[in-house]
Formats: C-alpha cells, structure tokens, sequence
C-alpha cells in the first residue's frame, strides 16, 4: 500500500515536470514567433535583389554594366542619404575610414560588372548558384587577411562546398563556360567586401556604411563613365528606377533581418535567392538551367549553414 505522503510528492514533481515541459514549449513557440518577421524581412529583402538582378539581366542587353553602375547609384544615393540622415542624423554621413571605405568601393564595383557580365553569358539561376560561395570564400580568406582560426570542421565544409563549385562549372567538361569564372569572381570579391567590413568593426552606424558603399561607386564608375556611355531610351528609365530601388529595399531589409534576429536564424533563408532566380529565368527568358546546377547549388548551400552554425557555436 502506497504511503499517501509519498504519492503526494510524485504527483507534486508531476505536475511541475508538466508545468515545465509546457513552459519550455511556449518558450520554443514564442521564440519561433519572435523569429519569424526577421525571416519574413529577410525573404522579402532577398525577392526585392533577385528582382534587381533580373532588371540587371535585361538592361544588360542594352547598356555597359558599368553604366548601370552608375545609374543604380546615381539615383540610389540620395535615398539611402535621406533615410540614413532621418534616422541617424547628419553625423551618419562622416566617416573616419575614408580610404578603406574607397577601397570597399572599388570592390563593389568590380563585383557588380563581373555579375551583370555574367548575367549576359548565363542563367539567371546559375549566376546566382555560383555567388553562393561567397560564405566559403569569407571562411578561408579570413585566415591570411583577418589571422583568424578556422578549425578542421570548416575547414572541410570549405572543401565540400567548393566541390558543389566543381559540379556547376564542371571544368574539363563539355558544357564548362569560362563566363563562369564572373560570378565566382563576383563570390570572392563580395567575401572581400564582407572581410573588410569587420576592419572597420561596430564603431561607425551600419547607416554609414550603407551611405559610403552607395557614394564611391557612385563617383568611380563616374570617372570611367564617357567611355562606355549610351543614352538612356525613355523605356528603359523606369527600369534604372526599379534597379535602384530594388537594389536599395533588398540591402535595407536584409540588414534590418539581421539586426531582428541571430546570424543563424536568418542568414539560411539568403538562399531562397535560387527560388526567384529560378523563376525570373523560366518566366523572362525561358532558361531551365541542368540538374547538375542544383545539385552543386545544394551541396554549397548545405556548406554554407554549416559554416554559419559552426561560426554559431565558436563564438
């Protein structure tokens, strides 16, 4: 016969297990909850750029990359300048890291002409599988730039996701295009623009960065402008317009996403980006990319999460 002290206590630690049980699911709950209009950002964010890069993609039919450059920053510049200064006031557009803020740049610029090249040479979908590697490249330059540790688990994502690499270009093969290389160029020169960023760490406002990344392309392109300048048709002025603000709205909410909510919550859904550019491609362009593309686009995809949770855990 059970004492009636002993199943007093049983069914006290029973009912506080269930309470506790059912405090931690409304935690899980409630944390998915708070997590989810970072998510919902960050995916609108990442629609609004595929968007920029299927204008792009069309523009480049008629206009130098560099000019498009030019353009989306021209008319870029100044609301990212208002929305900034509204916000932070005027002291957001001074800076005390003019010279890495001009080499940042000079990196943007690059990175866009060799991605709008590509874009005239590739799918849609494929360009965009190909940037995915920027995680991996960010990894590995960060030892020789930053002298930070990468450990063996990184490491070996790295390699894997740079095989992904291999199963898209597929060197040696009959379809390999060396317009390829663009977007992997693109992928490493955004890893240097990433990499540099943390030079300038959390003292200047992420406004200030936004501000001074819109302005020296805007004047670089400018000073190689007359040579590959063609004037715009009326048509095609509200594509500039949607280049830019598309452009603007995407690294506005992306940025907002990841001030919402971790790294590790939000930056996994940055590849829904091969959603859209699958979609635009089909609808504009009738492009089916091969089955080899999204093979390789998985296995660097999954490379970059791990990466992601691995930097998570480290820290």
């Amino acid at each position: 016969m059970l004492d009636h002290r002993g199943l007093q206590d049983r069914r006290t630690r029973a009912t506080a297990g269930a309470r506790s049980a059912l405090a931690g699911t409304a935690g899980a709950e409630a944390a998915a909850g708070s997590a989810l209009p970072a998510i919902g950002t960050i995916c609108l964010g990442i629609l609004f750029l595929c968007t920029n890069d299927a204008v792009a993609k069309w523009l480049t039919e008629y206009y130098a990359p560099l000019q498009l450059v030019f353009m989306r920053n021209l008319i870029a510049l100044p609301l990212v300048a208002l929305l900034a200064v509204g916000l932070r006031g005027k002291g957001v557009l001074y800076t005390r890291h003019t010279r890495l803020h001009a080499l940042r740049g000079a990196l943007v610029v690059a990175a866009a002409v060799a991605f709008f090249t590509g874009l005239t040479l590739l799918p849609l979908a494929e360009a965009t599988a190909l940037v995915f590697a920027a995680p991996l490249f960010i990894t590995a330059l960060s030892v020789p730039l930053l002298g930070e540790h990468v450990g063996w688990r990184r490491w070996a994502a790295c390699l894997v996701g740079f095989t992904g690499v291999l199963v898209i270009v597929q060197p040696g093969g009959e379809t390999f295009q060396t317009a390829s290389l663009l977007p992997l160029g693109t992928a490493v020169l955004y890893a240097l623009l990433m990499l540099s960023a943390r030079r300038i760490g959390s003292a200047e406002s992420v406004w200030t960065l936004m501000v001074q990344v819109t302005f020296w392309p805007l004047l670089f392109s400018a000073l190689v402008l007359p040579f590959v300048w063609e004037t715009p048709r009326p048509e095609h002025l509200l594509g500039f317009a949607a280049l830019a603000l598309c452009g603007t709205l995407g690294m506005t909410l992306i940025t907002q996403a990841f001030r919402m909510a971790p790294a590790a919550v939000v930056a996994p859904f940055d590849y829904t980006a091969l959603l859209w550019a699958t979609v635009f491609g089909f609808v504009l362009w009738g492009e089916v990319p091969g089955a080899w593309t999204y093979v390789g686009a998985g296995i660097i995809i999954m490379s970059g999460i791990y990466i992601l949770f691995r930097e998570r855990r480290r820290r």
